[in-house]
């Protein structure tokens, strides 16, 4: 794990020799699991380290690490593979993590490790998150919301703003085009109640390509009507 190890140094963290372990045997898993369910097209070890692994911490530039050893929710929508909840959370192993993903399989996945490595304060729902966004247990509950590779912004951002509170944020991870994708969703981010904090440029070691972390504070309540039905917000962003 030397490429994690020093792209962490890197992004201000030093890992703890359990946490390592912790890297590892999540890669051990992953891989396993993946000859049977399509977890992830990336298995090689640098890969995952890179792109897996480090581009999960990268999230760490927006978020405040600080509050995230106090308990504070944060929830991942389409976590897939885990990415970046799991491994944010291999890091803070206090905050309150929930993860969100429509495919059952990876599901059984996510508890896997979960369980595997001892986590708690960590809720797994098989659901999807224009559901969750009208759930009163989970609509504009949480500090942060986060996704990774699940939509454009236009849609991604009716998934997220709604789950959290007024005074939250959250934080998509983005490619080179983070820019543009902002700028056409910025009719949807005002009606949300959203307004953008800040474009994050990460560079990853071994990464020839510049990511973005894109920000965006939750200023006002979202309107009820707000995710509408599944399916919506992808067949029709707002703006």
């Amino acid at each position: 794990m030397d490429l994690l190890t020093r792209g962490a140094c890197d992004l201000g963290i030093r890992l703890s020799d359990e946490q390592l372990s912790a890297f590892e045997t999540y890669y051990r898993e992953l891989v396993e699991w993946n000859q049977r369910f399509n977890l992830t097209a990336i298995t090689d070890r640098e890969g995952v380290q890179v792109r897996h692994f480090l581009d999960s911490l990268s999230c760490l530039k927006a978020l405040p690490q600080g509050k995230l050893s106090g308990g504070t929710r944060l929830i991942d929508v389409g976590a897939g593979g885990g990415f970046p909840g799991l491994p944010l959370k291999i890091v803070f192993p206090q905050m309150h993590l929930t993860l969100v993903e429509a495919t059952r399989k990876k599901v059984y996945f996510l508890a896997h490790i979960a369980r595997l490595l001892g986590m708690g304060n960590v809720e797994l729902m098989h659901a999807r998150a224009e559901e969750l966004g009208q759930d009163p247990a989970h609509r504009e509950q949480y500090d942060w919301a986060l996704a990774r590779a699940v939509a454009k912004a236009p849609t991604l951002v009716e998934y997220l703003l709604p789950l959290v509170r007024v005074g939250g944020a959250i934080v998509a991870q983005k490619g080179e085009d983070a820019a543009a994708e902002v700028q056409e969703a910025e009719t949807a981010i005002v009606t949300l109640g959203g307004r953008v904090r800040q474009l994050i440029p990460v560079e990853l070691r071994g990464l020839a390509e510049t990511r973005y972390l894109v920000v965006i504070d939750k200023v006002a309540a979202t309107p009820e009507k707000y995710p509408r039905r599944p399916g919506m917000p992808k067949k029709s962003p707002l703006g």
